[in-house]
């Protein structure tokens, strides 16, 4: 059986769709599963094993008649089975419709009638689960997976020798990913928490825990400069800077992190799938559609839909709690 997976969107995107995919392969075993998915948002898939393929597609870009003409090429020539798509449109449903898969499967929305089966979008849940609600349309009723990833070995022993040069203690540390640069302000101004703001809880917490060490990384899909975050450490000396080179790497250093303080980002996504502590700042949307409910994740939600009214003391008391 060979079947591909549209999805749009950025690397956060993407990790929400891999408890979908990995599902899918555990039905399937001998499947071949392919991906298309926008260039920003390859990236993701090196910390997921349960693909064959990843095909570059700008599905926001102002693609003329001839790029799409393109994909249906591409989609034709490989021969699928089946073709999955997390977005409801009447364009990804005439492009799967020309491409004469007989299975074409989204959600109920625009351009239903191109696509051969559709499933109710329940928007209340975690976002996750929605997106495994797609695989009714191939018969599949099993419960979602856990959000998980797959490391690979290079970029764990990345993070240890990290972890050594950063000269992390035994008691361990926290890693902020604060999501700052102006790639993110431009597209999510909403989620953007002051530097300001992280500067009072590094230091105050620094004051209550001074054995915790204080990490700040860099966020790959955001492409943050090192200068961007380089401002921490010229007014906290005690602060240490970490940047990870790709999404494995950013991962690892996660996973070894006692807590991961974040805005809304892929990061946060990521920090789901390793299984760490996290508190993550909301600023217009709704954590219980982006964290889990579990425990050991906490949604801070702004009180004005942006993140930056969000104090300085009530993320502490979610830290010190």
């Amino acid at each position: 059986m060979r079947i591909v997976a549209l999805v749009p969107g950025g690397v956060g995107d993407q990790i929400m769709f891999f408890p979908t995919l990995d599902n899918l392969k555990r039905c399937y075993p001998q499947a071949q599963i392919d991906i298309i998915t926008e260039p920003r948002s390859k990236a993701a898939y090196r910390v997921n094993t349960s693909h064959n393929n990843v095909i570059n597609f700008d599905f926001r870009d102002r693609n003329s008649l001839a790029d799409w003409g393109n994909l249906v090429g591409t989609i034709r020539e490989r021969e699928y089975d089946a073709a999955i798509t997390s977005q409801p449109s009447w364009i990804l449903g005439l492009i799967l419709w020309l491409t004469g898969i007989p299975k074409r499967i989204t959600f109920q929305g625009k351009g239903k009638g191109f696509f051969s089966d559709t499933v109710p979008m329940n928007t209340q849940k975690y976002a996750a689960q929605t997106y495994h609600d797609l695989l009714a349309g191939l018969g599949i009723s099993s419960s979602c997976p856990d959000l998980a990833i797959n490391i690979p070995r290079a970029d764990i022993e990345w993070a240890d020798n990290e972890q050594k040069r950063l000269l992390v203690k035994d008691s361990g540390y926290i890693l902020i990913c604060p999501n700052s640069c102006s790639v993110a302000q431009k597209k999510h101004g909403d989620r953007i928490y002051p530097y300001e703001n992280w500067q009072q809880i590094i230091q105050k917490f620094q004051e209550k825990q001074p054995d915790m060490q204080v990490l700040v990384s860099s966020d790959t899909e955001s492409n943050q400069s090192i200068e961007s975050i380089n401002t921490f450490q010229e007014s906290l000396p005690d602060t240490k800077l970490t940047i990870p080179g790709n999404v494995g790497q950013l991962a690892a250093m996660i996973a070894g992190a006692n807590l991961m303080l974040c805005t809304h980002s892929s990061a946060m996504h990521l920090s789901v799938a390793v299984q760490t502590y996290t508190i993550a700042l909301f600023g217009s949307t709704e954590p219980n559609r982006f964290l889990p409910p579990q425990d050991k994740f906490i949604g801070i939600k702004s009180p004005t839909s942006n993140v930056a009214d969000i104090s300085p003391e009530t993320v502490l008391e979610k830290i010190l709690g």
